[in-house]
C-alpha cells in the first residue's frame, strides 16, 4: 500500500514539476493589427531600456525610448537585424540575454510591415 501511495505522489509530483521550453512551445500568436503603444512599447520596456535607455548605458549605442526612436531603429540601424540572430552569434540581441521569442521579432516584423502604427 506505502509503495502504490508513494508511485502516485512521485507521478503527480513529476506531472506538476516537468515543463516544456522547446521553441515551438515558446510560440505565440501574433496580433492582427500592431501598435506601438498597445504592441511594441511593453516589448521593448521588457527587453531593450535595460541598456537602451535615456542615455544608453553598457554600450548600447542609442536609446529606444519612443515611438520615433525605435522606429528608426528599424529602418536604418538594423534592430531586426539584430533581434533576428541566432541565439550566442556575434551582435545579437538582447546582447548577454536569451534570444526573443519568434512570435515576438514577428510582431516587430508586421509592425514595420505595417507602417509603424503609433
Amino acid at each position: 500500500m506505502k509503495l502504490k501511495l508513494s508511485l502516485i505522489a512521485l507521478t503527480g509530483f513529476l506531472s506538476l514539476s516537468c515543463s516544456s521550453n522547446s521553441p515551438d512551445d515558446l510560440q505565440g500568436e501574433v496580433p492582427e493589427n500592431i501598435s506601438y503603444e498597445a504592441d511594441i512599447k511593453p516589448i521593448i520596456q521588457s527587453n531593450c531600456l535595460g541598456c537602451h535607455a535615456e542615455p544608453p548605458v553598457n554600450g548600447a549605442p542609442m536609446p529606444l525610448t519612443d515611438y520615433d526612436k525605435v522606429k528608426q531603429a528599424i529602418q536604418s540601424r538594423g534592430l531586426i537585424d539584430r533581434i533576428s540572430r541566432a541565439q550566442g552569434t556575434e551582435g545579437m540581441m538582447p546582447s548577454g540575454g536569451t534570444r526573443l521569442p519568434e512570435n515576438i521579432i514577428a510582431t516587430i516584423i508586421k509592425w514595420r510591415d505595417q507602417d509603424f502604427q503609433p
